[in-house]
């Protein structure tokens, strides 16, 4: 039985002629870390775009979905930079136990209470502050938990798999929940992110703690909530690279409000065009997804040409004339999405050191996230004063002109460095 073992791990260990991405997939645990990191990722956008589109039915208004977007990602920018001093702090692990468990009662309760018929806009608000505050906590545990599961070794191309995987999910979840809305209504995408919830929590629970490689943890005392902001002043192209993440978060990444806006009073196909759209958006992150995959780094020009890309993807989907243009155009815009978010998050981890990641990381999520809350407002209420077409437009420039900003301070930060 021993022989059969040895064989089996043997089989297992990557070779030369393996691409880098495959290292950390000969360890068990990061398997199972990366199904759960999918899993957990595709419930929680379920979670959010179910609690979006119910504020749209109660309401009938785009900038009260707006403010639901805006209410589950602003408390990352209170809870962020203490949530990264508690995952440097105490076992990772635990945390994304506890932060799982309380997802997971979020998304029954609600399930119980849209099915019942009597919930109201304020209880879909509430239960938005309250998966804000637990995912400010649970995101930056589960990024650097990875550390302590593939080890140094295969840090790099795990953090690539991570972060192409995490923001798959974070397509397909919309995706899904469209798909559940249409045919049982939002109770049942509640329902079926509190089964998903489960499963993750079954999954972190079969991870070998004796297989893991426990880090250091921070040392106590004063100071050390600063240490995350002084480490990325003290940096400026990680300052920047986090700063063009924001933006793009707030130019960019709006499309529980633009897609809602679109089937609703562009092309007038209501739930099952809003599930299409997320679907097609997922078709493209997966492509992205297998291309960021397959390149180990774009560098930081490779980062803010994406960012581009990834604004002026928008600006012309907005322009299409016919459904059929505006759904292909969707899917290079999830493309893009993925290639960008993809290849900053990587950049920013592995910029950062092992002993402080954990900081840094809730600085650089709750940026996004937050950017992406205030994306939402900003696109409720563009779509309000101009029109959805033009609203979207904007919000595509304003990207564009992002990604130019932060390539130039880049090149004049370069420029000052060198020799």
């Amino acid at each position: 039985m021993s022989s059969d073992r040895q064989r089996s791990q043997q089989s297992l260990r990557p070779s030369q002629n393996q691409p880098p991405w495959y290292q950390p997939l000969t360890q068990r645990n990061y398997r199972i870390f990366l199904v759960l990191l999918f899993t957990g990722s595709v419930g929680v956008w379920m979670q959010r775009l179910a609690q979006d589109w119910l504020v749209l039915q109660l309401t009938g208004s785009p900038a009260a979905v707006g403010v639901a977007v805006a209410l589950q990602f602003l408390p990352m920018l209170v809870v962020g930079p203490l949530s990264g001093l508690l995952v440097d702090l105490f076992p990772k692990r635990r945390i994304m136990l506890a932060c799982q468990a309380v997802i997971a009662l979020l998304a029954m309760g609600l399930a119980a209470w849209a099915a019942s018929g009597t919930i109201t806009v304020w209880a879909v608000y509430a239960s938005c502050i309250a998966l804000g505050v637990t995912s400010a906590i649970n995101q930056p545990a589960t990024t650097v938990f990875v550390n302590e599961v593939v080890g140094d070794t295969a840090l790099r191309p795990a953090i690539g798999l991570n972060n192409a995987i995490g923001q798959l999910g974070a397509m397909a979840g919309p995706a899904l929940a469209g798909a559940f809305i249409a045919q049982a209504g939002s109770a049942a995408a509640f329902a079926a992110n509190s089964l998903l919830c489960v499963l993750v929590l079954c999954m972190i629970a079969a991870i070998r703690p004796a297989e893991l490689h426990p880090s250091t943890p921070a040392a106590r005392g004063r100071g050390q909530l600063l240490a995350g902001f002084r480490y990325v002043k003290d940096r400026p192209s990680l300052l920047l690279i986090i700063a063009l993440a924001g933006l793009l978060g707030m130019f960019g990444m709006n499309g529980p409000v633009v897609l809602a806006a679109f089937a609703a009073r562009v092309w007038h196909n209501g739930v099952e065009g809003f599930g299409l759209f997320n679907t097609v958006s997922a078709v493209g992150a997966l492509a992205g997804a297998l291309l960021a995959a397959r390149l180990r780094t774009l560098g930081r020009k490779g980062i803010v040409l994406a960012a581009g890309l990834f604004g002026l993807a928008q600006l012309v989907a907005a322009l299409m004339p016919n459904l059929i243009l505006f759904t292909v155009m969707l899917v290079v815009v999830g493309l893009m999405t993925l290639l960008f978010l993809t290849s900053a998050a990587t950049a920013v981890q592995l910029e950062a050191g092992p002993e402080i990641r954990g900081r840094v990381m809730a600085l650089y999520l709750p940026l996004l996230l937050g950017g992406h809350a205030m994306g939402g407002l900003l696109a409720g209420w563009l779509t309000e004063q101009l029109g959805v077409r033009l609203g979207l437009v904007a919000t595509g420039a304003g990207g564009i002109l992002s990604a130019v900003v932060i390539g130039l301070l880049l090149w004049r930060n370069s420029r000052r460095l060198r020799p």
